[in-house]
């Protein structure tokens, strides 16, 4: 994933976090149960992995089994392609050993870019069927809008979004600048999302400082962290997350889904060796699952 970023001005870039959301300090009450990290990327059969996270010589067979011993959630981009069957699904569970570890799918592309969202009932349902497989393995659900959907059709996403089951967790990303532009647009947004029990998905990609846009719509994160991998900057946009997150665990953030999108895949065992050691995770993957 590259939305959002010309690395070759990266250096002029603002990298810096916005402040929060008026959202954010009504979501976050201070009560919590606890505070769950979960780190992943976005498929585990990316080739730079062989010989960096995987060993080498592994069978491409394995690599499932090997990620989720590394790590404990997965951004699902499989399902943004293809709609699969519940038999295929649960083959995916046999291979993680049913540890603790989240499949985070994505709706399908046939959903989310080429269709009305109202005209998409019998591929939501065949898409939902499948994913249901997954059991209590099953993490947030992920709906990502393209640049090209504006606020202008809001009555279509918010219209498809109560017709939701809501014993599953939706997380929506919209990348559209007049959704994070127009204030009125912004709060409405926002506060359809609160009133749905819909997440709202954070990006922080550097040239796309408004997908940034911290705001919290329940008491869960879904973060994507875009970043080309190998630059110092990286680190310095790591701490500040350190930084904001340990502030919202303070006042009541339950679970924190991290996901790694480095462009370049020969810095990405490096890269999410510098995110263990910067939140404390000392073991491959044990550690992930602790309370923090």
């Amino acid at each position: 994933m590259d939305f959002g970023a010309n690395w070759k001005i990266y250096d002029q870039l603002d990298i810096s976090l916005p402040p929060d959301e008026w959202i954010t300090g009504e979501v976050l009450n201070g009560r919590s149960s606890g505070n769950t990290l979960r780190i992943g990327t976005s498929g585990w059969s990316r080739k730079e992995y062989a010989g960096t996270l995987y060993p080498k010589g592994m069978k491409d067979t394995a690599a499932l089994t090997e990620y989720s011993r590394l790590f404990n959630c997965v951004e699902l981009n499989a399902t943004h392609y293809k709609i699969y069957s519940p038999d295929a699904i649960r083959k995916w569970v046999e291979k993680t050993g049913r540890r603790d570890f989240k499949f985070c799918p994505k709706v399908p592309q046939s959903i989310s870019h080429h269709s009305t969202l109202l005209n998409a009932g019998t591929e939501t349902a065949a898409f939902l069927e499948g994913i249901r497989a997954f059991e209590d393995q099953l993490g947030p659900v992920f709906l990502q809008l393209s640049e090209y959907f504006p606020p202008v059709r809001k009555g279509n996403l918010y219209r498809y979004l109560e017709q939701l089951p809501k014993d599953i967790t939706f997380f929506v990303e919209v990348r559209h600048p007049d959704w994070f532009s127009k204030d009125a647009e912004r709060r409405e947004f926002f506060t359809t999302l609160r009133n749905l029990g819909v997440g709202a998905v954070l990006t922080d990609t550097p040239g796309r400082r408004d997908c940034a846009h911290m705001g919290l719509t329940m008491s869960k994160l879904f973060l994507r962290f875009v970043t080309q991998g190998g630059h110092p900057l990286d680190s310095v946009r790591l701490t500040a997350w350190k930084q904001r997150i340990d502030e919202w665990k303070q006042r009541g953030l339950e679970d924190i889904y991290f996901f790694l999108h480095v462009h370049d895949g020969k810095y990405e065992a490096d890269f999410y060796k510098e995110v263990q050691a910067l939140f404390g995770l000392t073991t491959p993957r044990e550690t992930q699952m602790t309370l923090f």
